[in-house]
Formats: structure tokens, C-alpha cells, sequence
């Protein structure tokens, strides 16, 4: 079940939301863990047993390093043991064709893929459950002794699927006690409505614009039309991922949680370093809290931070999906980041103009790269890009003529709204009848989309 499907606007959360009001408050939690287990097990319940079984292990784990507070040997076994559980059942549902993949071409073995389906969301549960029993090794939180809560900071629906990324010790107290007040409920609706729009009104209207090129063919693109499929998956993947974003932080507000921001207009970013503090927030900060520093950080030289960032980015891009083109991603955005640690970010800062469209170059790039999972097209696509070919006849004149006049008012809309420029306007006017007017169309129009349409995909679906 997804957010932007009519099943779930008009079904579950009415139902839900119900149930959740009209129960006293020391029941919340257990509607909310069934509601929750509901909400899974309608796309894949066959896997409900790996969410279950990971509550189990983690809280079992979660006690054992409390019992043990003075026994620091016994602690860290706990810890490790636990750790290699929760990565290896990623490993084994995430990687396991990969590397069996690897170790034909490599190895010239013979073995047979397992053609294993990939958990929902079991990227986005597992970096969240790990955080959990991290902290709680460090002695940063206390244990959590009940394991109805501890499910339900696991499986909380808005944001079980997809993110954001949070962390228990943002929650805790809120998993214990929360209010649920009529203004909170009000500024959840109007975030969610504001993701439902970006998703189904932007994301998805490029969408289509995306897989038609893939459908021309990548070998028949001008220049032109390349950098125009840049452009729309650019604004399709951030659109798609912050609508999504929106919307669990939405929901979790009228549920009585902070969900933390996920986005904060990455493409004003005026450096690649500046970008991965704008996008993809909360996994960009578990890397750094979970992995980098412990690794060292930047604390042990100069060589020991740039071999620590390459392990970084190099996870970074293998957690996105089990495919050497997302590994090539994550290693691209780290001899950027190396190269504006050098000298080159101090540059960029005095020249604002040639830094915004660096920048913008070089993630359109990169999305090629995210995009394209056989290296092959990936070649051929950036040949298109930076081939100068400019002939204009044919299918491509055509084509880019028909996709400018069909989805240019999109496209424009939406590299505005990539920006603030509108934020202030809505901040002033979000509560008065201009603004709810505004979000009253944008539900209607999103409505009648779902209605008419069948292009609904999520991309981070598959990571």
C-alpha cells in the first residue's frame, strides 16, 4: 500500500485515524503497531515475519546489553552479534544475487540466481533499528523495556517504507506519552496534501516523460532531448522522494510525532557538499553519526579522512541498491566531495554563479548514474550528453518539440518549486483563505489524477 493510492486515502486512513482518536490513549500504541502491521502486510505479507522477527532480535539484544551494563566484553558481543543479524539480513535479501553475480564474472563459477524479492522498506528498518541498539551500547538512551513500543518506533507506518530515517532517541518520549492536539492534526493534513501534490501532480506527470525516452531509445537521442531526460528525472526522483517525505512527516504529526525533515531545497546547493546537507537528510546524518566518525572521521589525518569517505560513499551508494552502477554513484559524489575539501569548495564559494551551475551539473550527472543500472546504457547515455550532437530532424525533432509544448509548464513549475521562492507566500498564507483554497485544489486535482491515471510509481521503492 502506498500513501498516493486511493485505497489508502479513502480506506485505511479514515478507518485508522478512526480507531486511533476514538480509543483512550494507553491504547494508541497497540493500534498503531497493528494498524502499521496492516499497512505492510497488504503489499507483501509473506514478509511480515522479517519485521517481526527483527523487533524480537533487536529488543531481545536491547536487554541482554542493559543486564550486562558492567560487563563490557559481554556487551560488545551483544552488540556485535545483533549488528551482524540486522546486516545480515539485509545482506542476504538485498545482495545476494549481486554477489553471486559478481563471483560468475569474477570467478567464472556457475551459479544460479536466487531471484530473492526485496523487502520493502527493509533498508530504511534496519539503519533504523541498528541506531537504536548502537545508541543504547553507547549509553546515550535508556533501554526500552517495553516491546510494543519498541515495535512501534520500528513499524510506524508513515514512515516504515520509504524514510525519513529516525532515530529512537528523537521518539522515545513520544513513543511513551504523545499528545494529539486539533492544530497538530491540521498541520499534519496540510504537509501531507503538500507531499500528495508533489508526488502525484509533478513526480509522476515527468514520470512519464522519463520512461518515454527510455522507450526511444537511448541510442537515438540528440544532445538536446538527453539533457531534457536529465532535467525530468532530476525533478522526478526529488519530487517522487520529498513528496514522500512530506507526506510521513504529515501523517506522523497528526499521529503526535516529529518526524525530522528530510529535504531542504537541495537544488539551490551551491557545492556537492552543500547538497548532501540539503538532500536525503536523515540517512545522510546516519551515516556520518554511525559509520564516519566511528571510523574516525576526520580526526586522523588527511589520509585516514579520505580513506574514511570513500568507505562511506562507497556504502552510501551499495545501500541504494545491489548494482556497481550505484557503487560508481556513491564513488562519483566522493572525488567531488575530495576535491572541494582540497580547495575547490572555497573557490565555489566566491563565485556563485559558476557554483549553482556546477552543482546542478554535476548531480543531473549523477542521476544518469543512479538511473541507469546496465552500465552499458549508462555509457551510451552520457555519450549523448557531452557527443554535441545537435541534429534536430527526424524523431528528435520531433520528439523534443512534442515533449516542450506537452510537459514544459510542468517542468518550469516544478524547477520553481525546487526552490523557496513560493515558501514565503505559502508560510503567510498557509492558514488563511487563500492558502486553503490553494491546498483544497491541490488534494482535488491529486484526487482526480489517481482516479484517471495508472502511472503511480515510487522509486525508492526499490532500494
Amino acid at each position: 500500500m502506498v500513501f498516493s493510492s486511493l485505497i489508502f486515502l479513502f480506506w485505511f486512513l479514515p478507518i485508522f485515524f478512526g480507531i486511533y482518536y476514538l480509543c483512550p490513549n494507553r491504547f494508541r500504541n497497540i493500534v498503531l503497531f497493528l494498524g502499521s502491521m496492516f499497512f505492510y502486510a497488504w503489499g507483501e505479507p509473506k514478509y511480515l515475519i522479517l519485521i517481526v522477527v527483527s523487533i524480537l532480535a533487536n529488543y531481545v539484544a536491547g536487554i541482554l546489553i542493559h543486564r550486562f551494563d558492567d560487563r563490557p566484553g559481554i556487551r560488545k558481543v551483544c552488540l556485535i552479534t545483533i549488528l551482524m543479524f540486522d546486516i545480515g539480513l539485509l545482506a542476504i535479501f538485498k545482495y545476494t544475487d549481486f554477489i553471486l553475480e559478481n563471483c560468475n564474472w569474477i570467478l567464472k563459477t556457475d551459479f544460479n540466481a536466487t531471484n530473492i524479492v526485496l523487502p520493502l522498506g527493509i533498508s530504511f528498518y534496519t539503519f533504523q533499528i541498528m541506531s537504536y541498539v548502537i545508541d543504547l551500547y553507547r549509553r546515550e538512551i535508556p533501554v526500552e523495556k517495553s516491546i510494543l513500543r519498541l515495535g512501534v518506533y520500528l513499524t510506524m507506518f508513515p514512515q516504515l517504507i520509504a524514510g525519513p530515517i529516525v532515530v529512537y532517541s528523537k521518539v522515545a518520549q513520544q513513543l511513551e506519552e504523545r499528545k494529539c492536539s486539533v492544530k497538530d492534526f491540521e498541520d499534519g493534513l496540510k504537509i501531507f496534501i503538500l507531499g500528495l501534490g508533489s508526488k502525484v501532480l509533478i513526480a509522476n506527470n515527468i514520470g512519464v516523460l522519463w520512461d518515454d525516452l527510455a522507450a526511444i531509445g537511448y541510442v537515438n537521442l540528440s544532445m538536446p532531448l538527453a539533457w531534457l531526460g536529465v532535467l525530468a528525472f532530476s525533478l522526478q526522483i526529488y519530487f517522487d522522494f520529498n513528496g514522500y517525505s512530506l507526506m510521513a512527516i504529515g501523517l506522523g504529526k497528526m499521529l503526535g510525532f516529529s518526524i525530522p525533515q528530510n529535504f531542504d531545497y537541495p537544488y539551490i546547493a551551491k557545492s556537492i557538499t552543500e547538497f548532501w546537507r540539503r538532500w536525503h537528510m536523515t540517512l545522510s546524518g546516519w551515516f556520518r553519526e554511525y559509520l564516519y566518525v566511528p571510523l574516525g572521521g576526520n580526526r586522523r589525518g588527511k589520509i585516514r579522512t579520505y580513506v574514511n569517505m570513500f568507505i562511506v560513499w562507497s556504502i552510501t551508494g551499495l545501500w541504494h541498491g545491489a548494482s556497481w552502477n550505484f557503487i560508481v554513484w556513491g564513488i562519483f559524489f566522493f572525488v567531488l566531495l575530495v576535491i572541494e575539501r582540497v580547495g575547490f569548495g572555497k573557490w565555489l564559494a566566491s563565485h556563485a554563479i559558476f557554483a549553482r551551475v556546477y552543482t546542478l551539473l554535476c548531480i543531473g550527472v549523477s542521476w544518469m548514474i543512479f538511473a541507469l543500472t546496465n552500465l552499458v546504457e549508462l555509457k551510451t547515455y552520457l555519450s549523448k550528453l557531452f557527443g554535441f550532437h545537435f541534429i534536430m530532424e527526424g524523431i528528435n525533432g520531433d520528439v523534443i518539440y512534442y515533449y516542450l509544448r506537452n510537459y514544459g509548464f510542468v517542468l518550469i513549475f516544478g524547477m520553481i518549486l525546487s526552490t523557496p521562492i513560493l515558501k514565503g507566500w505559502y508560510d503567510r498564507n498557509k492558514s488563511k483563505v487563500a492558502g486553503i483554497c490553494a491546498l483544497i485544489f491541490i488534494l482535488l486535482a491529486s484526487i482526480a489524477y489517481l482516479v484517471d491515471a495508472s502511472y503511480n510509481p515510487f522509486l525508492y521503492f526499490r532500494f
